[in-house]
């Protein structure tokens, strides 16, 4: 009951981010805005109803689940003062993209030329920033939410795509565990819209599976980066091709 209780919770927070009101859904259902304050009120929803509402919000009930869990997580973003200083030190850098992988300290300074002692200084520091607690015998406990995420724009984003785009990209992509997809169409607004839907769930079973290997030893992982992309755009070598009155 306590579950249905916050699942409840969790769509009422996203019918108000997404500003659907219970006329809204009553629209949206058939009902009157009574009855739809009467499910809500006495949290009496159907699977059915419930896959309803969520549809109207362009989610699936999975979703909902997964949002309900981001939800009663301590920390799903850094602040941009907390990712400046991250990334005003490149070993810092590291250490906490490592811890962010559940490495242990002893997986971090067996792999890395790093001290034990600079590393404990910089776990100290992710300590003080709440990103982590530094348990007795310099064992890691997260802080963050397992959908934990570099803020949109953000420092740490700008400092990977300003250091490493030209690295990620510099490879044929040829072996077993690479993959290079680059598709190129007419999409109207509406599906480019659902395609950006489809593109975010896949980002969220990345973290599921990458949440689900985090029990198995450091050996049995490899780093995996997935670059998920979409915009408007034309090849700029057909640029000069183009009518002037069509690229108004």
């Amino acid at each position: 009951m306590a579950q249905t209780r916050e699942l409840i919770k969790t769509l009422k927070k996203a019918l108000k981010a997404h500003g659907k009101t219970y006329a809204d859904v009553a629209a949206g259902l058939g009902l009157t805005e009574a009855s739809v304050k009467r499910l809500f009120s006495k949290q009496s929803f159907s699977l059915e109803r419930l896959d309803q509402v969520c549809h109207l919000l362009d989610m699936e009930i999975t979703d909902l689940v997964q949002l309900m869990n981001e939800q009663q997580q301590r920390l799903q973003q850094l602040t941009v003062e907390q990712e400046q200083e991250i990334t005003g030190d490149v070993t810092l850098t590291l250490i906490t993209v490592c811890v962010l992988n559940r490495w242990t300290m002893d997986d971090i300074v067996s792999f890395f030329n790093i001290r034990d002692t600079e590393c404990l200084q910089h776990l100290a520091r992710l300590d003080r920033l709440k990103v982590i607690e530094l348990l007795p015998g310099n064992r890691i406990r997260l802080l963050v939410a397992p959908n934990f995420s570099w803020r949109e724009n953000g420092p740490i984003q700008a400092f990977f795509q300003k250091k490493i785009s030209q690295e990620f990209f510099n490879t044929r992509f040829s072996r077993d565990d690479e993959c290079l997809i680059v598709l190129n169409g007419m999409l109207s607004a509406q599906s480019n819209a659902e395609f950006q839907r489809k593109l975010k769930r896949l980002a969220r079973e990345f973290d599921l599976l990458n949440n689900d290997d985090a029990a198995l030893e450091l050996d049995q992982r490899q780093g995996t980066t997935l670059v998920l992309a979409m915009r408007g755009w034309q090849y700029g070598l057909f640029q000069p091709l183009v009518r002037s009155s069509a690229s108004d």
